[in-house]
Protein backbone atom coordinates (compact mmCIF):
# COMPACT_ATOMS: atom_id res chain seq x y z
CA UNK A 1 0.00 0.00 0.00
CA UNK A 2 1.25 3.63 -1.05
CA UNK A 3 -0.51 6.28 0.78
CA UNK A 4 0.28 9.80 -1.79
CA UNK A 5 -0.30 13.45 -1.46
CA UNK A 6 -1.40 15.11 -4.65
CA UNK A 7 -0.26 18.23 -4.12
CA UNK A 8 -2.16 20.20 -6.27
CA UNK A 9 -2.85 22.43 -3.40
CA UNK A 10 0.52 23.10 -2.87
CA UNK A 11 1.39 23.91 -6.22
CA UNK A 12 2.93 27.61 -5.40
CA UNK A 13 5.70 25.56 -3.37
CA UNK A 14 8.80 25.78 -6.19
CA UNK A 15 9.30 22.10 -7.35
CA UNK A 16 12.50 21.26 -5.36
CA UNK A 17 10.87 22.18 -2.29
CA UNK A 18 8.54 20.15 -2.86
CA UNK A 19 9.70 16.69 -1.68
CA UNK A 20 10.58 17.88 1.46
CA UNK A 21 7.05 19.55 2.47
CA UNK A 22 5.84 16.44 1.69
CA UNK A 23 7.91 14.43 4.23
CA UNK A 24 7.31 17.53 6.78
CA UNK A 25 3.69 16.72 6.32
CA UNK A 26 4.13 13.08 6.54
CA UNK A 27 3.88 11.10 2.86
CA UNK A 28 6.85 9.54 1.78
CA UNK A 29 5.06 9.05 -1.66
CA UNK A 30 3.90 12.79 -4.21
CA UNK A 31 1.23 11.79 -6.87
CA UNK A 32 2.65 14.81 -9.06
CA UNK A 33 -0.59 16.23 -10.87
CA UNK A 34 -0.51 18.89 -13.30
CA UNK A 35 1.66 22.03 -12.43
CA UNK A 36 3.09 24.80 -14.32
CA UNK A 37 6.76 23.95 -14.15
CA UNK A 38 6.37 20.04 -14.70
CA UNK A 39 3.56 18.32 -16.09
CA UNK A 40 0.91 21.57 -17.47
CA UNK A 41 -2.56 21.06 -18.13
CA UNK A 42 -3.16 20.29 -21.59
CA UNK A 43 -0.19 21.53 -23.25
CA UNK A 44 3.75 19.93 -23.72
CA UNK A 45 5.61 19.10 -20.30
CA UNK A 46 7.77 21.93 -19.28
CA UNK A 47 10.62 19.55 -18.35
CA UNK A 48 13.95 20.13 -18.97
CA UNK A 49 17.54 18.15 -18.11
CA UNK A 50 18.76 20.27 -15.50
CA UNK A 51 15.13 20.64 -13.83
CA UNK A 52 14.31 17.19 -14.36
CA UNK A 53 17.59 16.22 -12.34
CA UNK A 54 17.19 18.72 -9.79
CA UNK A 55 13.74 17.54 -8.87
CA UNK A 56 15.44 13.74 -8.90
CA UNK A 57 18.32 15.07 -6.40
CA UNK A 58 15.16 16.97 -4.25
CA UNK A 59 13.55 13.53 -3.82
CA UNK A 60 16.37 11.78 -2.84
CA UNK A 61 17.11 14.05 -0.60
CA UNK A 62 14.35 13.91 1.55
CA UNK A 63 13.81 9.92 0.99
CA UNK A 64 10.34 10.77 -0.90
CA UNK A 65 9.10 8.68 -4.04
CA UNK A 66 6.51 9.09 -6.69
CA UNK A 67 4.04 7.23 -6.63
CA UNK A 68 2.68 8.34 -10.20
CA UNK A 69 2.57 10.91 -12.67
CA UNK A 70 -1.20 12.51 -13.61
CA UNK A 71 -1.35 14.07 -17.10
CA UNK A 72 -3.59 15.73 -18.96
CA UNK A 73 -4.16 15.69 -22.35
CA UNK A 74 -7.16 16.29 -24.96
CA UNK A 75 -6.60 12.77 -25.77
CA UNK A 76 -10.44 11.86 -26.23
CA UNK A 77 -10.83 15.11 -28.40
CA UNK A 78 -12.74 14.30 -31.68
CA UNK A 79 -10.52 16.92 -33.27
CA UNK A 80 -7.53 14.93 -34.45
CA UNK A 81 -5.26 17.85 -34.34
CA UNK A 82 -5.83 18.56 -30.53
CA UNK A 83 -5.96 14.36 -30.01
CA UNK A 84 -2.60 14.09 -32.09
CA UNK A 85 -1.25 16.87 -29.84
CA UNK A 86 -2.21 15.15 -26.83
CA UNK A 87 -0.40 11.80 -28.03
CA UNK A 88 2.72 13.53 -28.56
CA UNK A 89 2.48 15.09 -24.98
CA UNK A 90 1.45 11.84 -23.58
CA UNK A 91 4.91 9.87 -25.16
CA UNK A 92 7.03 12.84 -23.63
CA UNK A 93 5.80 12.06 -20.16
CA UNK A 94 6.02 8.65 -20.52
CA UNK A 95 9.65 9.51 -21.04
CA UNK A 96 9.75 11.53 -18.27
CA UNK A 97 8.04 8.93 -16.29
CA UNK A 98 11.06 6.45 -17.40
CA UNK A 99 13.67 9.05 -16.25
CA UNK A 100 12.09 9.16 -13.15
CA UNK A 101 12.37 5.26 -12.02
CA UNK A 102 8.25 6.11 -11.94
CA UNK A 103 6.14 2.89 -12.51
CA UNK A 104 2.70 4.29 -13.04
CA UNK A 105 0.75 7.25 -14.25
CA UNK A 106 -2.82 8.10 -14.06
CA UNK A 107 -5.50 10.51 -15.56
CA UNK A 108 -8.90 10.99 -16.47
CA UNK A 109 -10.43 9.35 -19.64
CA UNK A 110 -11.33 12.50 -20.88
CA UNK A 111 -14.18 15.67 -21.54
CA UNK A 112 -13.18 15.93 -25.13
CA UNK A 113 -12.14 19.24 -26.88
CA UNK A 114 -11.08 22.81 -25.79
CA UNK A 115 -14.49 23.83 -24.32
CA UNK A 116 -13.85 26.50 -26.88
CA UNK A 117 -14.26 24.15 -29.84
CA UNK A 118 -17.42 22.32 -28.20
CA UNK A 119 -17.66 19.53 -25.07
CA UNK A 120 -19.54 16.02 -24.69
CA UNK A 121 -21.71 18.03 -22.63
CA UNK A 122 -22.44 20.89 -25.66
CA UNK A 123 -22.13 18.87 -28.35
CA UNK A 124 -24.83 20.53 -30.45
CA UNK A 125 -23.00 23.64 -29.83
CA UNK A 126 -18.91 22.16 -30.98
CA UNK A 127 -19.78 19.34 -32.74
CA UNK A 128 -18.35 16.96 -30.52
CA UNK A 129 -20.43 13.96 -29.05
CA UNK A 130 -19.64 11.34 -26.76
CA UNK A 131 -18.73 8.82 -29.29
CA UNK A 132 -16.76 11.02 -31.15
CA UNK A 133 -15.04 11.49 -27.98
CA UNK A 134 -14.82 7.56 -27.11
CA UNK A 135 -13.71 6.70 -30.68
CA UNK A 136 -10.65 9.26 -30.16
CA UNK A 137 -9.95 7.94 -26.89
CA UNK A 138 -10.20 4.17 -28.53
CA UNK A 139 -7.32 5.26 -31.12
CA UNK A 140 -5.75 7.22 -28.69
CA UNK A 141 -4.86 3.68 -26.58
CA UNK A 142 -4.40 1.97 -29.56
CA UNK A 143 -1.12 4.16 -30.31
CA UNK A 144 -0.15 4.39 -26.14
CA UNK A 145 -1.09 1.03 -24.63
CA UNK A 146 2.01 -0.75 -26.73
CA UNK A 147 3.99 2.19 -24.86
CA UNK A 148 2.80 1.62 -21.41
CA UNK A 149 3.66 -2.24 -21.67
CA UNK A 150 7.00 -2.04 -23.54
CA UNK A 151 8.19 0.46 -20.96
CA UNK A 152 6.50 -1.32 -18.02
CA UNK A 153 4.54 1.40 -16.82
CA UNK A 154 1.25 1.01 -15.22
CA UNK A 155 -1.77 3.58 -16.59
CA UNK A 156 -4.89 4.02 -14.32
CA UNK A 157 -7.43 5.53 -15.58
CA UNK A 158 -10.96 7.32 -14.13
CA UNK A 159 -13.93 8.66 -15.27
CA UNK A 160 -15.07 11.56 -14.33
CA UNK A 161 -17.97 14.38 -14.33
CA UNK A 162 -18.31 15.48 -17.74
CA UNK A 163 -16.17 13.22 -19.37
CA UNK A 164 -17.34 11.38 -22.24
CA UNK A 165 -17.90 8.53 -19.85
CA UNK A 166 -18.96 9.69 -16.20
CA UNK A 167 -20.19 6.78 -14.60
CA UNK A 168 -18.27 3.50 -13.26
CA UNK A 169 -19.32 0.66 -15.12
CA UNK A 170 -19.05 2.13 -18.45
CA UNK A 171 -15.63 2.96 -17.54
CA UNK A 172 -14.58 -0.35 -16.01
CA UNK A 173 -15.88 -2.31 -18.83
CA UNK A 174 -13.62 -0.07 -21.39
CA UNK A 175 -10.78 -0.35 -19.44
CA UNK A 176 -11.12 -4.35 -19.02
CA UNK A 177 -11.73 -4.66 -22.98
CA UNK A 178 -8.12 -2.81 -23.24
CA UNK A 179 -7.14 -6.15 -22.03
CA UNK A 180 -3.55 -5.36 -21.14
CA UNK A 181 -1.98 -5.85 -17.56
CA UNK A 182 -0.43 -2.49 -18.07
CA UNK A 183 -3.88 -0.52 -17.90
CA UNK A 184 -6.03 -0.66 -14.76
CA UNK A 185 -9.28 1.71 -12.96
CA UNK A 186 -8.90 4.48 -10.39
CA UNK A 187 -11.85 4.98 -8.39
CA UNK A 188 -11.64 8.66 -7.00
CA UNK A 189 -14.01 8.79 -4.28
CA UNK A 190 -15.42 12.65 -4.07
CA UNK A 191 -16.89 11.13 -7.93
CA UNK A 192 -18.52 8.61 -6.19
CA UNK A 193 -22.56 10.12 -6.41
CA UNK A 194 -21.70 10.57 -10.14
CA UNK A 195 -20.33 7.05 -10.64
CA UNK A 196 -23.84 5.63 -9.23
CA UNK A 197 -26.08 4.78 -6.42
CA UNK A 198 -24.44 1.83 -4.45
CA UNK A 199 -20.62 2.45 -3.76
CA UNK A 200 -20.28 -0.96 -2.15
CA UNK A 201 -20.64 -2.58 -4.78
CA UNK A 202 -19.04 -0.09 -7.34
CA UNK A 203 -15.93 -0.95 -5.63
CA UNK A 204 -16.64 -4.88 -5.69
CA UNK A 205 -17.63 -4.55 -9.46
CA UNK A 206 -14.14 -2.77 -10.40
CA UNK A 207 -12.10 -4.83 -7.90
CA UNK A 208 -10.80 -6.83 -10.76
CA UNK A 209 -9.08 -4.07 -12.17
CA UNK A 210 -9.08 -1.36 -9.17
CA UNK A 211 -5.37 -0.36 -8.62
CA UNK A 212 -5.78 3.43 -7.30
CA UNK A 213 -7.99 5.46 -5.68
CA UNK A 214 -8.59 9.09 -4.45
CA UNK A 215 -9.35 9.76 -1.30
CA UNK A 216 -11.70 13.19 -0.79
CA UNK A 217 -15.19 14.03 0.60
CA UNK A 218 -18.46 15.43 -1.31
CA UNK A 219 -21.91 16.10 -0.78
CA UNK A 220 -24.33 13.78 -2.82
CA UNK A 221 -25.74 16.49 -5.54
CA UNK A 222 -28.28 13.95 -5.94
CA UNK A 223 -29.70 14.29 -2.28
CA UNK A 224 -33.27 16.00 -1.01
CA UNK A 225 -34.76 15.16 -4.24
CA UNK A 226 -32.49 16.49 -6.61
CA UNK A 227 -32.47 20.19 -4.87
CA UNK A 228 -29.19 19.88 -2.68
CA UNK A 229 -28.18 22.21 -5.43
CA UNK A 230 -30.26 24.96 -6.92
CA UNK A 231 -28.68 25.48 -10.43
CA UNK A 232 -30.10 28.49 -12.26
CA UNK A 233 -31.59 28.21 -14.97
CA UNK A 234 -32.91 25.04 -14.26
CA UNK A 235 -31.79 22.19 -16.89
CA UNK A 236 -28.00 23.47 -16.70
CA UNK A 237 -25.68 20.99 -17.71
CA UNK A 238 -23.10 22.17 -14.99
CA UNK A 239 -21.90 19.29 -12.77
CA UNK A 240 -20.86 19.81 -9.24
CA UNK A 241 -18.84 18.33 -6.42
CA UNK A 242 -16.25 19.24 -4.24
CA UNK A 243 -13.08 17.41 -2.81
CA UNK A 244 -13.15 17.67 1.18
CA UNK A 245 -11.58 16.68 4.28
CA UNK A 246 -12.41 13.16 5.15
CA UNK A 247 -15.80 13.74 7.47
CA UNK A 248 -16.65 17.03 5.54
CA UNK A 249 -19.12 15.47 3.26
CA UNK A 250 -20.87 12.40 2.85
CA UNK A 251 -19.12 9.78 1.54
CA UNK A 252 -19.60 6.45 3.61
CA UNK A 253 -15.71 5.49 5.08
CA UNK A 254 -16.24 3.04 7.21
CA UNK A 255 -18.10 1.11 4.23
CA UNK A 256 -15.60 2.43 1.72
CA UNK A 257 -12.30 1.55 3.83
CA UNK A 258 -13.59 -1.83 4.62
CA UNK A 259 -14.73 -2.50 1.23
CA UNK A 260 -11.42 -1.92 0.04
CA UNK A 261 -10.00 -3.85 2.55
CA UNK A 262 -12.62 -7.01 1.84
CA UNK A 263 -11.42 -7.00 -1.96
CA UNK A 264 -7.71 -7.16 -0.88
CA UNK A 265 -7.23 -3.72 -2.50
CA UNK A 266 -3.06 -3.03 -2.33
CA UNK A 267 -1.95 -0.01 -4.32
CA UNK A 268 -2.10 3.63 -4.46
CA UNK A 269 -4.42 5.63 -1.64
CA UNK A 270 -3.85 9.32 -2.56
CA UNK A 271 -5.27 12.14 -0.21
CA UNK A 272 -6.94 14.24 -2.68
CA UNK A 273 -8.20 17.31 -1.26
CA UNK A 274 -8.65 20.53 -3.27
CA UNK A 275 -11.05 22.82 -1.52
CA UNK A 276 -8.75 24.10 1.53
CA UNK A 277 -5.97 25.96 -0.20
CA UNK A 278 -5.98 28.71 2.47
CA UNK A 279 -5.21 25.29 4.67
CA UNK A 280 -3.36 23.17 3.01
CA UNK A 281 -0.68 22.04 5.18
CA UNK A 282 -3.32 21.60 7.66
CA UNK A 283 -5.53 19.60 5.55
CA UNK A 284 -2.73 17.27 3.92
CA UNK A 285 -1.27 16.63 7.41
CA UNK A 286 -5.15 15.45 8.92
CA UNK A 287 -5.61 13.30 5.36
CA UNK A 288 -2.30 11.92 5.75
CA UNK A 289 -3.16 10.45 9.86
CA UNK A 290 -6.86 9.57 8.90
CA UNK A 291 -6.34 7.34 5.62
CA UNK A 292 -3.21 5.87 7.98
CA UNK A 293 -6.09 4.91 10.48
CA UNK A 294 -8.33 3.06 8.79
CA UNK A 295 -5.73 1.08 7.05
CA UNK A 296 -4.91 0.03 10.20
CA UNK A 297 -8.52 -0.57 11.36
CA UNK A 298 -8.91 -2.48 7.96
CA UNK A 299 -5.67 -4.09 7.01
CA UNK A 300 -4.94 -6.53 9.48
Amino acid sequence: MKIALDPFMHRHVPLNDLPRLAAELGYEHIELSPRADFLDWFVHPRVYPERLNAFKKSLKDHDVQLSSLLPMYRWASPHEDERQAAVKYWKKAIEIAVELGVDTMNSEMGRGPHPERGSCSSCCQGGATTESSEASWWRSMEELVPIFEREGIQLNVEPHPDDFVETLHPAVDMIRTVNSNNVKFLYCAPHTFHFGDDMEQMIRDCAPVLAHVHIADTFNHKASSGLRYIINPPGSTARVHQHLNIGEGEVNWELFFKTLADVGFDGIMTACVFGWEEKAEESSRFMRNEIQRYVDKYWK
